[in-house]
């Protein structure tokens, strides 16, 4: 059997070698658009993260059985063509959870406990020159108290609300789908969330329901000085009007998806002057080294019922 894996750099230094112990091996570091054809054409399975499998690319694959996706979203891969092939799609769910809810919070602290701020004061000598043992200059304050507004139930959304709650936060949901429903938490609509919470995390997918789903008028109506965290998909929220709203209004705001990734050349949110109130990471939340080895285990399961 032979298995090609299109995007491994996306795994980092994670274990591959359960692969090796089901067949022939390619391993490929990055696969453009214009490379892919030529090196699928002989695979039995195909491994992909993000790279495109159409359904043009497998007409020209006569012995592809099986495409793991390494991931939950299986986007990427054109499914009626590969059902109307016989080819069969299988991705992993639930094996990044845990670790894009430490990254809810983690990006949480670091806004609300001003951690650039304060770690500059310290490694550019200020507190050395300082004549008191400490430095109160940026606020911070407790989640304890606080509402805690959350954009998607799902396991993740679940999970952060829970943790949320420990913390002694009040927690409410809005459920984009509207087929999430549970009595722990209070669900309310989107426009009371937005207007009422002191933090909101977005866990949703994006969809016909959630593209553009919080623009500037909705971005508007946030509380000043409100923290606000997607780690959903990008295009949930319209990246040009957090740009502009970042230095108008007293929000904070928490990235880790965006619209196009990696960040596109000259984006707007690489301009804003309260660079303090704006915090983007690069699609890091699914990636801590648990949350890779078990999506690996898990692909690597996936093939094996092949055999």
């Amino acid at each position: 059997m032979k298995i090609v894996l299109l995007d491994a750099l996306t795994f980092g230094e994670t274990d591959l070698s359960g692969f090796y112990k089901l067949g022939e091996v390619q391993v490929y570091k990055t696969t453009s658009a214009d490379e892919v054809q030529d090196r699928i054409t002989d695979a039995d399975v195909i491994v992909t993260n993000k790279v495109v499998i159409t359904d043009e690319l497998m007409a020209t694959c006569t012995n592809l059985k099986l495409i793991c996706v390494a991931a939950t979203g299986m986007n990427n891969v054109d499914l009626e063509s590969a059902k109307s092939r016989n080819i069969e799609v299988k991705n992993v769910a639930g094996y990044s959870t845990d670790s894009v809810i430490q990254h809810t919070f983690s990006m949480l602290f670091y806004l609300v406990g001003h951690s650039r701020y304060y770690d500059e004061y310290v490694k550019d000598g200020r507190y050395s020159r300082s004549k008191i043992f400490t430095d109160v200059s940026k606020e911070f304050f407790e989640i304890k108290g606080k509402k805690w507004g959350i954009i998607g139930l799902g396991s993740i959304g679940r999970g952060v609300a829970n943790i949320a709650a420990a913390f002694g936060a009040e927690v409410c949901y809005h459920s984009t789908s509207g087929k999430n429903s549970t009595k722990d938490f209070l669900h309310v609509e989107l426009s009371e969330l937005l207007k009422t919470c002191d933090i909101i995390s977005i866990h949703a997918p994006l969809n016909e329901k959630t593209n553009n789903l919080l623009d500037y008028e909705q971005l508007l109506t946030c509380k000043d000085g409100a923290t606000l965290l997607n780690l959903g998909r990008g295009g949930i929220i319209n990246e040009e009007a957090v740009a502009r709203m970042v230095d108008e209004k007293n929000i904070y705001f928490g990235l880790d998806v965006l619209t196009a990734e990696p960040m596109r050349e000259n984006h707007p949110l690489l301009y804003v002057k309260n660079k303090e109130n704006i915090y983007v990471t690069p699609h890091i939340a699914w990636a801590s080294v648990e949350a890779r080895e078990t999506l690996i285990a898990s692909v690597v399961e996936n093939i094996s019922s092949l055999n």
